[in-house]
Parts: structure tokens; C-alpha cells; sequence
């Protein structure tokens, strides 16, 4: 089973959605207004059902996530919860092969919610790092990482919204995404692997590279080199190949899942040989979707 972990799809009733309201984030027609970010023309032929089928011809799985960056889920509650409502709504719809990640805001923390949601068919959880870059984040989600742990579910860490909007187009993918996972990345190995330690959690765009920073952590008193967490996992959406092998030579094979990051990206196809694009496309992701037997 190919499998690709991180995909965005924005469905009629998650425009309309966006479409209805006066403040960011919105859709004005095609074009994203964001808070953090310059005004986004959207390409409505990436959103089209139909390319997307084609294009994910070769998977038996594709499974797509609320747009993080766009700040939902550290709206109101008010605010929130009708946008996730309708991108619920239109993932629960898509045909095969679509799975999809849940969504909930951290502003409503709401256990008893996620559980029913995930009992729809939500292969787990994404929220945004911007939401779990320290002990107080982490604390403030811990119902929700509950629910998860007890089923067996992953969580799925994404970039979140980019604080101040500077520099070139670029800019906000490359420096403040890149800084939110990897202050996710340490703040999960701190605070959240000690209250939370069975939980499937995965990091996207190989948790801005925060694995390869393991040297300076252990010369600052850190942990020692090679304790590997085989819950832990990294996507591998907008790198090639030197970084996922530099990341692979930290971690091994056995944590490192296939991500696109459809529309933004294509998910890369490094020649390490069958062995590793077999661990990386299937064998790894279906690890860490699985649920627990009793949840099956």
C-alpha cells in the first residue's frame, strides 16, 4: 500500500466556508488573505477532485489536512469551529483513496469532540506547531493527546501560521515553518514524550531538520546518541534526497514517512533503493496509522 501522509485538498464546503467571512483568514474569490502572509492567488485547478484522482493514481492512500498556516485553530471557538465543521464535512465525502487527518482548535480544547470525529474515520490528529512549541502548549492539548494515545492514533505536527509578514514569497516556508517544527520537535521530546508515552506523533517537512541538531543537544547535556523514538516520525515533504538521508542517517529508515504536500509540493523520490522506498512509502506510514486492535 502506497501511502503519502500530507496532502491539502479545499472542498466546496471548505470554501464556501472561507468565502463567508470578513476577516482573516478568507477566500476573496481565489485569492487568501492572511494574517502573517501577502495576499495568495490560488490556483483552483489545485483543488480540482478530478487532477487530484490522477495524480494520486498510484496510491492506495492519500490523506489530506486543514491548511495550518492559514491560523484556524488558534481562532475564537466561534470562529473556529465552523471552518473545521465544513473541511470535516468535505473530507468525510472525497472518494478513495482519500483518508484525512482531523482537526480541532487549541482555543476549545474538547476531548469528548476529537473522540466522535475520529470515530467517523479520521486517521488521527494535526495540529498546528505553533500550538506545541513549549511545556505550556503541550500541557494546554494533553486531552487531546489522550484520546489519541488510547486509540493507537497518530498526531500530526504541521506548520502553523507565520507571525509577521516579511521578505519574499519564500520566506515565511522557509524560515518561520522551519523554526516552528523544530521548536516542536525538542518541546514534544521535553515536555510531551514524559506525559504522553505510547503516542504515535509525526513532524512534517522532517521536523524542519531539527533531528540533525542532536549533537549540539547532547553537548549542551542533552540526551546521549542513538536512543532513537520509533514513535517518533518525520515526513519528508518539501526535502530530496541529502536531507532525507541526512535525517535517515540520524534516525535510521525505520521513522522516515512519504509526504507531498500536494499542492505545494511533490513528494520526492530519492534512489536509495527498493528497500528504503518501500519503508518509506509503505511499510512505515501503515505503522504509524495503524490503530490498536481492541479500536479496529
Amino acid at each position: 500500500m502506497a501511502i503519502d501522509v500530507h496532502q491539502h485538498l479545499w472542498t466546496p464546503s471548505f470554501l464556501d466556508a472561507l468565502r463567508r467571512r470578513t476577516e482573516p483568514p478568507l477566500l476573496d474569490g481565489w485569492t487568501l488573505v492572511l494574517d502573517g502572509e501577502a495576499p495568495y492567488e490560488v490556483d483552483p485547478g489545485a483543488h480540482d477532485l478530478d487532477a487530484r484522482l490522477k495524480l494520486n493514481a498510484d496510491l492506495d492512500l492519500a490523506l489530506i489536512s486543514l491548511s495550518s498556516p492559514l491560523g484556524i485553530e488558534h481562532l475564537p471557538p466561534d470562529e473556529a469551529w465552523p471552518l473545521i465543521d465544513a473541511y470535516h464535512s468535505g473530507a468525510r465525502d472525497l472518494p478513495s483513496p482519500f483518508g484525512a487527518w482531523a482537526a480541532a482548535p487549541v482555543t476549545d480544547v474538547d476531548a469528548v469532540r476529537l473522540a466522535h470525529t475520529l470515530d467517523q474515520g479520521f486517521r488521527g490528529l494535526q495540529l498546528p506547531a505553533t500550538a506545541l512549541g513549549d511545556a505550556s502548549g503541550l500541557s494546554a492539548v494533553a486531552p487531546l493527546l489522550g484520546v489519541l494515545e488510547e486509540r493507537g492514533l497518530p498526531l500530526f505536527v504541521h506548520p502553523g501560521p507565520a507571525a509577521t509578514p516579511q521578505g519574499p514569497s519564500w520566506w515565511a516556508a522557509v524560515v518561520p515553518y522551519v523554526q516552528q517544527m523544530h521548536a516542536s520537535w525538542y518541546a514534544f521530546q521535553a515536555f510531551g514524550r514524559p506525559r504522553h508515552p505510547h503516542l504515535k506523533i509525526c513532524f512534517a517537512l522532517l521536523a524542519g531538520l531539527a533531528p540533525l541538531h542532536s549533537e549540539r543537544q547532547i553537548n549542551r547535556g542533552g540526551s546521549g546518541r542513538g536512543l532513537v523514538d520509533t514513535n517518533m516520525f518525520v515526513e519528508t515533504s518539501s526535502y530530496g534526497p541529502r536531507a532525507i538521508d541526512a535525517v535517515v542517517r540520524e534516525l535510521g529508515i525505520d521513522v522516515v514517512v512519504n509526504g507531498s504536500d500536494l499542492p505545494y509540493a511533490e513528494a520526492p523520490s530519492p534512489d536509495f533503493g527498493e528497500a528504503a522506498r518501500h519503508a518509506i512509502r509503505v511499510s512505515n506510514p501503515d505503522r504509524m496509522l495503524k490503530r490498536k486492535e481492541s479500536q479496529s
